[in-house]
């Protein structure tokens, strides 16, 4: 018998190290020639590494939540008996974002399972079993690698088979003890995020604007539209106005659709405009971007962010997918609250946020009436982004919101 060490492979685009985010084998288990070994996760997407060899696990070079240099011990391997292999060269599968999808080649229950002592799940959905007093070692996964879903809570609630969690014990005299504490480690998509906006903060100086818009003619429109085409073209969102009313802005104010090198002091406005849609999905905030959409009209706006949701929502957006934006838009739909203060996708220098509409009061000609009206809360990049540009470029959105016949001139 030989020993077989797994490097960690280099994964191009100029990556020096990787973060360990599961490990789908354990010291002792027997492994077969591709079966996978480990996720791993660059700043665009989780890899996995499967084994060019056969044999039995030895030892694991790192804990999750580990960053691996490339080139840095992953896994040692006995072999098998057969000897070296011709051709030790990892082969890289290279899925979307979390949880990863297994190949085309292998069914999802060939991944091992999850542990019973800690089962996989995201840390919006742990936090949310907590809530409900479900123990989550009780729920049955669907997911990849017995990941638990969204829907697998869901559906256990719902059955009533639920137990609650332990209350907390009361000391003598009824004196409540020390709350327990549940330490739990941030990895993977997770932590890429937190990185993420804690580098956008320290080096984008913010400025947000925050304005009130008057819907109630455009949502006229957009019940029209959807009544009269909905079933043949789709369904209208407001966000696909607010795309129109965002590629015809930046016309007038190309230096809001724009990237910003600040190592560099370089600032590159852009053409074309590739619109970032931020979405909430169970594993962590993912911006997919809708790519040219001064070329798309309302509807197909509307069915490319409807795609772009589904794929970030289900792991399954592609790498190209989740990258390349010029300025985004952020919403929190229905829990949009009054306003907000967006954190900007860098290095972009701007962002739109979407707050809820709602009806209240406002004056028109002298006179008390109610109107559906929401704001807008956008930050800037206060080092290229003047405020008065900001405001101006605000005003323009609001100007075509309000009148949303001019989203259809040139």
């Amino acid at each position: 018998m030989s020993t077989h060490v797994i490097k960690m492979p280099d994964l191009g685009e100029g990556i020096a190290e990787v973060e360990l985010v599961a490990w789908r084998v354990k010291p002792g288990d027997v492994v077969v020639e591709d079966q996978l070994l480990a996720d791993v996760m660059t700043d665009k997407a989780t890899v996995e590494i499967p084994s060019p060899v056969a044999g039995r696990v030895l030892s694991l070079g790192g804990e999750v939540g580990q960053m691996l240099a490339v080139g840095a011990d992953l896994i040692r391997i006995e072999l098998d008996g057969a000897g070296e292999p011709a051709a030790a060269k990892v082969a890289l599968a290279v899925p979307a974002l979390p949880p990863v999808a297994a190949p085309a080649a292998r069914s999802v229950e060939a991944a091992p399972p999850a542990s019973p002592d800690r089962p996989i799940a995201s840390p919006a959905l742990r936090a949310r079993a907590w809530e409900l007093g479900v123990d989550l070692r009780d729920v049955p996964a669907s997911g990849t690698a017995g990941r638990i879903m969204r829907g697998d809570l869901d559906a256990y609630v719902a059955s009533g088979a639920a137990r609650s969690l332990p209350s907390a014990p009361t000391g003598p005299r009824g004196v409540s003890r020390p709350e327990s504490t549940h330490a739990e480690k941030i990895v993977g998509l997770r932590r890429k995020v937190a990185q993420r906006m804690q580098e956008a903060k320290r080096r984008i100086p913010h400025f947000t604007y925050v304005e009130e818009i008057d819907v109630g003619e455009l949502e006229a429109l957009r019940a029209r539209l959807n009544a009269k085409w909905g079933a043949q073209r789709g369904h209208l969102t407001l966000l696909a106005f607010l795309i129109r009313a965002v590629v015809l802005a930046v016309r007038e104010f190309p230096q809001v659709n724009a990237r910003f090198d600040d190592e560099a002091g370089v600032l590159t406005r852009h053409d074309a405009v590739h619109v970032g849609i931020a979405t909430q999905t169970d594993f962590g905030l993912m911006v997919p971007v809708l790519r040219d959409a001064q070329a798309r009209d309302l509807w197909a706006s509307a069915a490319e962010v409807v795609r772009l949701a589904g794929a970030a929502r289900s792991g399954k957006a592609v790498r190209d997918e989740l990258a390349g934006s010029t300025i985004t838009i952020t919403s929190l739909g229905a829990l949009g609250g009054i306003m907000s203060t967006p954190v900007i996708n860098h290095p972009e220098v701007a962002i739109v946020g979407v707050n809820r509409i709602a009806l209240r009061p406002a004056i028109r000609e002298g006179a008390v009436v109610a109107r559906q009206l929401m704001n807008l809360s956008s930050s800037f990049d206060h080092r290229v982004i003047d405020g008065a540009l900001a405001a101006a470029f605000v005003q323009c959105l609001r100007d075509h919101l309000e009148h949303p016949a001019l989203l259809f001139v040139d």
